[in-house]
């Protein structure tokens, strides 16, 4: 929280800002954005939005504001317990986003309200569904007032998926870039020129960029064009074809989201894993209410753990492998997963003002539990990072961990090494209980058959 008291992801809008007290958030409404709010809650579009479980709910309640110089309302929005980056999203969570941001507005046109602004990050992921959080985005609609949030939508939704679809998928990561989202202008330098046979995309992208290199710093016009509300359904209608047009589907180009058909575990050896895993999850006290599954791969255990009622991060660097586990959320409806595009070697930063305004993973946490199976050689021989400083970025994300450990004879450690000289003499079963020694504790120890695999329960000791 930065010093004016507010969350540091909350102090640009005006209209009112997130805050924080005796561990309950709280969102403040400003005077200036009185009348909207009113409007909001009175023209039944709150009620709406909330029950078809697009807009976070919030109370009334009579705390105390932060700041009574400039307060209208003091509301308490439902919590989100677990806050997602877009560029932590793979090609269709960004999508789904991108579709629910459009619904919302088409929607709020009817009850005489327009959105003010499309910021991917006024969306996050709740119960295995995309929900809009910021009820302070809608404002009156102005009749023939074009949407003034269309650069932004096209930027921070379609521009990103045009490049993800047509170009290359990992082209994603350009939204943690610039918190204004993909500039129009790359884009267009960007997209293969087959892209501009889509009507939609030459137009809300190409010819979009060309207009805004004309006009430049040039100042708005005096007398702005015209946009009726039927054009203005109009452009929400084409912009949603646009989306819903654009496809990505993996392709097996990787390897890894068929790592569990094609790895060198039996299914005995699977299954018996899959049977360790649940018996160290009871042992634990109380029970874990929210996992890391660092290296996650498609969900396999994630799912283990999810099943459970526990909120699950489902972490893997693999687009291909984070796409297939969100579409496998999408298709059973799990309510307790989240997939997530997160590099370990690269994790998501500190970004915007003062590193703040989009939270590091790290700082997202910790977790009661992280799993890390399959993961610990892709670190330390792969990215070459020592197994103490594996260790300590462990004890910092978790209280109980339940580690596998892979020894050098193990097929999947030896493609490792096939193409580079060993140079990690510490990467043994000894060095690596003693690194992990240090900051945890192991409360039990198995091996899984058929392999010299060590899967570990321990306790971090502080």
């Amino acid at each position: 929280m930065n010093a004016g008291g507010t969350l540091p992801s909350s102090f640009r809008d005006p209209s009112g800002f997130l805050f924080t007290r005796e561990g309950i958030l709280y969102r403040q409404v400003n005077r200036s954005y009185g009348a909207f709010y009113d409007h909001l809650m009175q023209s039944g579009l709150y009620r709406e939005l909330t029950e078809s479980s697009w807009l976070v709910p919030h109370a009334e309640v009579d705390a105390p504001p932060l700041r009574a110089d400039c307060a209208y309302r003091v509301i308490r929005p439902e919590r989100i317990p677990f806050i997602s980056h877009p560029y932590e999203w793979c090609f269709s969570q960004l999508k789904e986003a991108a579709l629910l941001t459009l619904k919302i507005q088409r929607r709020a046109l009817e009850a005489g309200m327009s959105l003010k602004d499309a910021s991917a990050s006024n969306v996050q992921f709740l119960n295995g569904k995309p929900i809009f959080i910021d009820s302070l985005s809608f404002e009156r609609y102005s009749e023939g007032r074009p949407w003034i949030a269309y650069r932004q939508f096209c930027q921070q939704f379609l521009a990103p998926l045009a490049l993800m679809s047509r170009r290359d998928v990992r082209l994603g990561r350009l939204l943690q870039i610039d918190p204004a989202g993909v500039p129009l202008d790359l884009a267009d330098s960007l997209l293969p020129i087959s892209a501009w046979l889509s009507p939609a995309l030459f137009l809300h992208l190409h010819l979009h960029a060309k207009a805004q290199q004309r006009l430049g710093d040039q100042p708005p016009p005096k007398n702005p064009p015209r946009m009726d509300r039927r054009a203005f359904v109009g452009l929400i209608d084409h912009l949603k074809g646009a989306v819903d047009s654009l496809r990505w589907q993996p392709r097996n180009t990787t390897g890894w989201e068929a790592y569990y058909q094609q790895s060198d575990y039996g299914p005995e050896a699977l299954e018996q894993k899959r049977r360790l895993v649940g018996q160290f999850l009871d042992q634990l006290r109380p029970p874990p209410r929210l996992t890391w599954d660092l290296g996650a791969n498609t969900g396999l255990f994630s799912r283990m753990i999810s099943s459970r009622g526990i909120l699950t991060i489902s972490i893997d660097s693999d687009a291909a492998c984070v796409e297939r586990n969100f579409q496998e959320c999408v298709r059973t409806g799990e309510k307790n997963l989240l997939p997530l595009l997160i590099d370990l070697a690269n994790p998501s930063p500190g970004l915007g003002w003062a590193h703040e305004e989009r939270s590091s993973w790290m700082d997202r946490g910790p977790a009661d539990l992280v799993l890390a199976l399959a993961l610990l050689h892709h670190l330390a021989i792969a990215n070459n990072v020592p197994l103490q400083r594996i260790a300590d970025l462990l004890a910092k994300a978790g209280r109980w961990l339940i580690i596998e450990f892979i020894p050098k004879e193990d097929p999947q450690v030896q493609r490792l090494l096939a193409y580079r000289d060993d140079i990690f003499p510490d990467y043994s079963r000894e060095g690596f209980e003693r690194c992990l020694g240090a900051l945890f504790t192991t409360r039990r120890t198995e091996k899984i058959q058929g392999t010299e695999r060590l899967l570990y329960l321990m306790e971090r000791t502080s």
